[in-house]
C-alpha cells in the first residue's frame, strides 16, 4: 500500500492546540529581520553592512547589533548561518499552507540576498561558511560540521522550490552544487568515506531532491558518492550501528536514503531505511514520551533507567524521527508508525515548545525534579531552534493521506479541514475534537450541561461531503492506547480493518462520530519495571514536584495512586490528576503544558504496605 499526504494548500488546521502553536511559530518567523537572517551569508560574500561599523553615538540599538542573531549564529561560530536554511524551509511551508503574503515577501527578500551573494561572488558559492572549511575537513583537521551548515542552505532553497515552485531558488541551489561536486571528485572512495564520518546533515537528501527536480546526472553521481558505507553496510548486514552513536548525525542520512529510494526506485536504499527503523525503534524501545536519546546519543536497546537526566530527548531527533515514521507509513500503511508520530507530537514537539514565547527546549529532561531550559528569540539558535520552526509548519501534512484507490486515511486526530479534488471527484472533509477528552456539551447556563464528570474517551467527529455520485472510503486510525472497542456512530456502512475503522461513504454528506475510550496507564522503564510514568491516551503526565518522589500502590492499577483533579473550567474539560494515599500530595498535568515549573515524569512504585 502506498499513500500520499494531501497537498499542503488543501489542508488547514482549525482552532485547537496545534493551530495555536502554529500561529505562535508564524509570529516568530515573521519577527526576524531579513538582514539578520542573512548576516553570515553577506559577511562571507564580502558584502558590507555599514550598520556594523557605526559609532555608538550615530546608531540606534538595532544598528549596534542588539537585535542581531547570536549564539550559534554569531559571526565566527563554526555553525554560523545554519538557521537561515531552517527558516526558509519553514517559511516556504507556511506560505504553501496558508498563502501568507507577508511571509512570502520576506522569503523573496531572503532569496534576493542569497542571489546577490552568489552573483557578486564566483557565481556558485552561496554559503555562510568559507570553502576552506571543506579543505580542513578533508585534511582531517577539527572543524565543526561544515556540510551540516551547507545542507541547511541547500535544503531551504530546495524546499522553496518544492513547496512554492520557486525556480530561482532551484537555480541558486543548482549553481551552488557545482562547486561541491568538483570538491567531492577530488577524493577516491576511501578518502571520501573518511569525510563522511563527520556530520553531513541531510546532504544525501538534497542530492535526491535535486535529482528529482532536474534529472541532472551530477546528482546521481553525488548520491553514490554520499553512500555512507560504514553506516549503511553495517545496517544491511543486520548489525546494531546505533548504540552510543550521535543520533542526529545518522537520522538525516537515512532520510536521504528514503528519498533516494523514492526518486531512483533502487531497493537497496529502502532496505537501509527499514533496517535503521528496526534498530532505532523496534529493537531499542523508547522512553514513555516516544523519544530515545540521552546526551544526543542513542540509548542501548531497552536500557533507559541509567540514561534519564537533564539532556534526554533532543528536539532534532524527535522531529527527524517523526519524518522517518511518516515515510514508512506512506510506504506501508501500517498504523504503528502513526502511533509513534502521535506520541512524539504531544510529548516532544508540543512539550518542547513554550506555549507563550514559542521558543524551544533543546532537550526534554526526564530526571526527577527536572526543569525545561528555553531558548531565546535571538541569543541561542541551537540546532533544535531550527527544527522547531520547521516542525510547527508541518502539522497539517500529517493528518490526511490518500491511497491509490482514492480512500482517505485519517492518520492523526488534529482539528483540521481539507478541501481537494482528484480523479474520484471533489471532497470536503473536517475533523472536530469534541472537547479535550470528550464531549463537553452546551454551557450550563444555556440548558443541559452535558456529562457530569470528565469523560473517559476522546470524542471525534468527522464530516465528509462529496457530490452525490462520488462515494469514498474513509479509514480512521484506532490508536494503540484505546481501552476496549471504539464506539462509532454513523449512517454509512462500517467495518474494522487492521488498526483502522473503515467507513464507506456513499456520496453526499456523511457524519461519523467515534469515541476512543482511554484509561490512565502506568508505563514502566523497560529495564526498571518498578519505575513508571503515567500516560493518558498519548499524553504523558508530569508531576509538579522538585525531586523524584516514590509512590506506594499497585503498578497494574494506577487508580490506586491517582484521582481526577480540577476536571472542569467553563466549557472545557481539563486533564488533571492528583496523587491519593501518599505521604506527599502531587498534582499531575500534561507534560506539554509544563512551562517553567519543576516536574517529574517517572515515579518509583513500592507495593502497598500492610497497615
Amino acid at each position: 500500500m502506498t499513500l500520499t499526504p494531501l497537498t499542503a494548500a488543501s489542508v488547514r488546521l482549525t482552532p485547537g492546540p496545534f493551530e495555536s502553536r502554529r500561529r505562535r511559530n508564524r509570529e516568530y518567523l515573521v519577527s526576524l529581520q531579513e538582514r539578520n537572517l542573512l548576516q553570515n551569508h553577506l559577511i562571507e560574500a564580502g558584502i558590507g553592512d555599514q550598520s556594523w561599523h557605526l559609532h555608538p553615538s550615530q546608531s540606534s540599538a538595532a544598528d549596534r547589533g542588539l537585535d542581531r542573531h547570536w549564539g550559534w549564529e554569531t559571526p565566527g561560530s563554526l555553525l554560523r548561518g545554519h538557521f537561515l536554511g531552517h527558516w526558509m524551509s519553514a517559511a516556504a511551508r507556511e506560505v504553501a499552507v496558508t498563502g501568507d503574503a507577508h511571509l512570502r515577501a520576506k522569503l523573496d527578500a531572503v532569496l534576493d540576498g542569497l542571489e546577490r551573494c552568489q552573483q557578486e561572488g564566483d557565481g556558485e558559492w552561496v554559503f555562510s561558511v568559507p570553502f576552506g572549511f571543506l579543505r580542513r575537513l578533508a585534511e582531517g583537521h577539527e572543524v565543526w560540521a561544515p556540510q551540516y551548515v551547507i545542507h541547511k542552505t541547500l535544503m531551504g532553497l530546495v524546499d522553496a522550490y518544492r513547496d512554492l515552485g520557486d525556480e530561482r531558488a532551484l537555480r541558486i541551489a543548482h549553481h551552488a552544487s557545482a562547486a561541491l561536486l568538483r570538491w567531492a571528485r577530488e577524493f577516491d572512495t576511501d578518502a571520501f568515506e573518511a569525510i563522511l564520518e563527520v556530520e553531513t546533515g541531510g546532504m544525501l537528501e538534497v542530492w535526491a531532491e535535486l535529482l528529482d527536480a532536474t534529472a541532472a546526472g551530477m546528482y546521481a553521481e553525488l548520491l553514490e558518492r554520499y553512500f555512507h558505507r560504514t553506516l549503511f553496510d553495517g545496517l544491511l548486514a543486520g548489525r546494531d550501528m546505533l548504540t552510543n552513536l550521535h543520533a542526529n548525525t545518522t537520522i538525516p542520512e537515512v532520510l536521504g536514503a528514503a528519498r533516494a529510494y523514492e526518486v531512483t526506485g533502487d531497493p537497496r536504499w529502502r532496505a537501509i531505511v527499514e533496517a535503521y527503523w528496526e534498530w532505532a525503534v523496534t529493537r531499542r524501545g523508547t522512553f514513555c514520551t516516544g523519544g530515545q536519546t540521552s546526551g544526543e546519543i542513542w540509548t542501548p536497546p531497552f536500557a533507559f533507567a541509567s540514561r534519564r537526566g537533564e539532556k534526554t530527548q533532543e528536539h532534532c531527533t524527535v522531529y527527524n524521527m517523526i519524518r522517518l515514521a511518516d515515510v514508512l507509513f506512506r510506504w506501508t500503511g501500517r498504523p504503528e508508525y502513526l502511533d509513534y508520530i502521535e506520541r512524539n507530537l504531544y510529548n516532544g514537539i508540543l512539550a518542547q515548545q513554550h506555549p507563550e514565547t514559542g521558543m524551544v527546549a533543546y532537550f526534554l529532561p526526564l530526571e526527577g525534579g527536572a526543569v525545561k531550559r528555553w531558548g531565546t528569540p535571538t541569543e541561542d539558535f541551537w540546532c533544535c531552534h531550527g527544527t522547531l520552526v520547521q516542525a510547527h509548519t508541518r502539522h497539517s501534512s500529517l493528518v490526511f493521506y490518500r491511497g491509490e484507490d482514492g480512500a482517505i486515511t485519517i492518520a492523526q486526530y488534529l482539528s483540521a479541514r481539507a478541501e481537494f479534488a482528484d480523479a474520484a471527484g471533489a471532497a470536503d472533509i473536517e475533523i472536530e475534537l469534541l472537547g479535550d477528552a470528550g464531549h463537553v456539551g452546551p454551557d450550563a447556563n444555556a440548558g443541559e450541561a452535558g456529562d457530569l464528570h470528565r469523560p473517559s474517551a476522546w470524542h471525534v467527529r468527522v464530516t465528509l461531503q462529496t457530490p452525490d455520485s462520488s462515494p469514498r472510503r474513509v479509514r480512521l486510525r484506532v490508536p494503540e492506547w484505546v481501552q476496549g472497542a471504539p464506539l462509532i456512530t454513523t449512517s454509512a456502512p462500517t467495518h474494522p480493518a487492521e488498526g483502522f475503522l473503515e467507513v464507506d461513504h456513499p456520496g453526499g454528506r456523511t457524519e461519523i462520530e467515534v469515541a476512543f475510550p482511554f484509561a490512565v496507564r502506568a508505563v514502566p522503564i523497560p529495564d526498571e519495571p518498578s519505575t513508571v510514568a503515567f500516560v493518558e491516551g498519548p499524553v504523558v503526565l508530569a508531576g509538579l514536584c522538585d525531586r523524584e518522589v516514590a509512590l506506594e500502590g499497585d503498578v497494574a492499577d494506577p487508580r490506586s495512586m491517582l484521582a481526577v483533579d480540577n476536571e472542569r473550567q467553563w466549557n472545557r474539560w481539563l486533564t488533571r490528576y492528583r496523587t491519593v494515599g501518599q505521604a506527599h500530595a502531587i498534582r499531575l498535568i500534561p507534560l506539554h503544558e509544563v512551562t517553567d515549573a519543576s516536574y517529574s515524569v517517572y515515579f518509583p512504585i513500592t507495593p502497598v504496605r500492610p497497615r
